[in-house]
């Protein structure tokens, strides 16, 4: 008998819910254990105070000074709460949060005179050692400074004893090394561009902040089970394993009543986000059994990204005390959904305005179509860069995989809003007469809202889809960090408003055009280019890959090939226009990314083979051996009759060896196949290699383990199976 795996399957199915103490009402414990504006009133001067509130509004720099008396609050504040540690807190290109914990608590030299000190200097900048984290050769081991430093503009919080404090990460001579800096950028960049064009609207925008309202969806599966199985530990996924008779087939999982043990878990994690302040307000169960997902209220993006990244890290040290083991990879189970991170993202103004909603009248609807407009036109221009903001070894697993969008990125807005965009092409070229304007205004601009009260339906198939008064970025994986998509969204939008506005300002000057009049003639040109990105369809569908070759539009299913487009000339040209990221910034991703991409396929091809031989074929053979014990016993009874009598075991034997055979040989072939990839110089081509000639392996080796799943006794078999990791509570 497998023992380890029947001793998980013993444990897991044995498990009794953890009590969960309800803290207090939510409205009253929300953001208890952050540095927030409340904290801030209580233990800050008002000069301080103002600081960071000029800080967070306007960007404003704070001196040193101040920063002493702001460090000197923020100490009284967690020492109040019992915190004993400080670290600065961020997101280095790893895909995970780094911190490094230093204690409050300092002596003199000799020992004496014990106290907790933290100052302006500890607040506002460390130096962890910027060549151990990925940086693209932008960092050397001999030039290994790096800097952390503070950002304002995301409130500091506790977790635990550690008063963490949100900080950038860049490099000695000011690249970033991190997914904040380039988002900081980015969020900039579009507020200066949405703002000015915002004004032609109402005079009195000062500030367009961008919103997100991230979904994550997530698997959870008892840690005893999650730790019978050597993939899952290491790659976060099942590199093998035959899927269940009964899956997602019924439907019966998504939306159902929650399991118990998830509830609690939910109500924990629930608990711990509202001290942390992280806006929690959805929880249900997804598509795939034991899949489910947790969305927030909508947020400035910068928070919105820390909190998603915070929350990615609470979710995994909650699961440990329910004795769960949390699942973000975007494919874990061959044969269920996958996740995603469906990214909602729109913009709003500092006067109260969500600049992608339609309203009663018409100069605000054409607000509205200015700002819906040029997102699509900053799409299409970008189709590619907006492939590759989501591409990952993970995340390739899931496009297309029939419960996620297709790599191919197209826009859905709907019949309605189509319908719109197509009687505003029809508008006359040059200055728009009076009863043109009229009739323009009144009978298509003026009647958007009568469109969303009966809007068209979700396209799920869509990567990115307008949602009634926002844009649903649906590709984005479920393990990513949402900087990466963000920072390129937020970019290319900037370019395009920016672009959008000199078009407006030179009709209106050179043309004589009133504003409405020349508004309206950039918008007419921008529909008719971008039509080709617009698709209301099935993108699962062959016919749709063809119709999107046809229109142009690319369609990258690796991410080796996806992630071209971010070092494309246009790419390095656009980033550097809107001082988001240089060249050697892109160019450091760019590296790192096929770097990741290359050591998880590294990863996944070295535990596979090691399944394959120390698990799949050492039990194969113990089970064959049953066999040939079976037919030599037959042998002995029967005499020459065995042969027609021990058919199907001699058969069965026969089919064994000839799956353990193949799993050998293609093993052995892809291990060759990564020496091979592994001596190649370019990194361009190392990545390559592992996508075209070692990855393919993955699914011949798993073919014949699985076969092998089905024929060898249940009993020996060592590795737990779908069924129990999926439907075991």
């Amino acid at each position: 008998m497998s023992t380890f795996r029947f001793q998980a399957l013993k444990e897991a199915s044995s498990r009794k819910p953890v009590a969960v103490e309800e803290l207090d009402k939510k409205s009253l414990i929300f953001g208890s254990n952050v540095f927030n504006d409340k904290a801030m009133r209580q233990f800050l001067t008002s000069e301080a105070y103002q600081a960071v509130k000029n800080a967070v509004q306007h960007g404003t720099k704070i001196d040193r000074r101040l920063a002493d008396y702001i460090a000197l609050g923020m100490k009284e504040w967690a020492l109040s709460k019992g915190v004993t540690h400080y670290t600065h807190w961020f997101q280095p290109l790893t895909g995970t949060t780094a911190e490094k914990h230093d204690a409050f608590f300092e002596t003199s030299f000799d020992g004496s005179d014990p106290v907790e000190k933290f100052g302006g200097s500890q607040l506002v900048q460390q130096e962890p050692d910027a060549s151990s984290f990925p940086n693209g050769g932008i960092r050397n081991t001999f030039e290994a400074r790096g800097y952390t430093a503070w950002d304002p503009t995301s409130p500091a919080f506790i977790f635990g004893t550690t008063l963490c404090i949100p900080t950038v990460f860049i490099s000695y001579t000011g690249e970033a090394l991190d997914y904040k800096t380039p988002l900081l950028r980015a969020l900039h960049a579009i507020d200066q561009a949405a703002t000015d064009v915002a004004r032609y609207f109402d005079k009195n925008v000062k500030k367009v902040t961008p919103t997100l309202g991230w979904e994550q969806e997530y698997f959870l599966v008892d840690s005893a089970l999650a730790a019978s199985r050597p993939d899952i530990l290491a790659t976060g996924r099942t590199l093998l394993g035959h899927t269940s008779a009964k899956g997602q087939q019924l439907e019966d999982h998504y939306f159902g009543s929650i399991p118990t043990r998830v509830l609690n878990y939910m109500r924990d994690l629930e608990n711990e986000c509202m001290l942390l302040g992280i806006p929690v307000k959805t929880r249900h169960n997804e598509v795939a059994p034991n899949q489910f997902e947790l969305a927030p209220i909508f947020e400035e993006t910068n928070l919105a990204v820390d909190h998603n990244s915070l929350l990615m890290d609470v979710m995994q040290k909650v699961a440990e005390r329910h004795y769960f083991k949390v699942l973000f990879h975007e494919k874990p189970f061959k044969g269920v959904n996958g996740s995603g991170k469906h990214n909602n993202w729109s913009l709003a103004t500092d006067t109260g305005v969500n600049l992608l909603s339609p309203s009663k009248t018409p100069m605000s609807n054409l607000q509205f179509l200015t700002f819906f407009i040029n997102t699509i036109k900053a799409v299409y221009n970008n189709e590619e860069l907006v492939r590759a903001s989501i591409a990952s070894a993970s995340n390739d697993h899931r496009l297309g995989a029939n419960e996620a969008p297709p790599a191919i990125i197209s826009v859905f807005i709907g019949q309605q809003l189509t319908k719109v965009l197509e009687e505003l092409e029809g508008v006359s070229k040059g200055k728009l007469s009076p009863e043109e304007k009229t009739d323009l205004k009144l009978n298509v601009v003026g009647k958007l809202p009568d469109v969303f009260l009966d809007n068209t339906d979700r396209n799920r198939t869509s990567p990115f889809a307008f949602t009634g008064n926002k844009f649903e970025f649906r590709a984005v994986g479920s393990s990513a960090n949402c900087a990466n998509s963000m920072t390129i969204l937020n970019t290319i939008v900037a370019k395009q408003l920016k672009d959008f506005k000199i078009e407006v300002d030179n009709l209106i000057e050179t043309k004589d055009m009133k504003k409405d009049d020349a508004i309206f003639n950039v918008l007419r040109e921008y529909i008719k280019q971008f039509k080709t990105i617009l698709f209301e369809g099935d993108g699962y569908s062959e016919a749709w890959e063809q119709e999107a070759a046809k229109r142009g539009l690319s369609n990258h299913k690796t991410t080796p090939k996806a992630l071209k487009a971010k070092v494309s000339k246009q790419a390095l040209a656009l980033f550097e226009e809107m001082g988001v990221m240089n060249h050697v910034e892109m160019e450091a991703r760019y590296e790192i990314e096929l770097e990741e991409y290359v050591k998880k396929i590294q990863i996944e091809g070295r535990v596979l083979g090691d399944i394959a031989r120390n698990h799949v074929i050492p039990t194969a053979i113990r089970y064959q051996n049953t066999l040939i014990e079976n037919v030599k016993g037959l042998k002995e009874i029967f005499g020459k009759e065995f042969e027609t009598i021990g058919r199907e075991q001699i058969g069965l034997i026969k089919e064994i060896s000839e799956h353990i055979a193949a799993i050998n040989a293609k093993v052995e072939e892809m291990t060759e196949e990564r020496k091979n990839a592994n001596e190649l110089l370019e990194i361009e081509k190392q990545a390559e290699a592992y996508c075209e000639k070692v990855k393919p392996y993955f699914d011949v080796i798993r073919y014949h383990s699985d076969k092998l799943e089905l024929l060898v006794d249940n009993e020996i078999w060592t590795l737990t199976k779908y069924r129990e990791l999926l439907f075991t509570k």
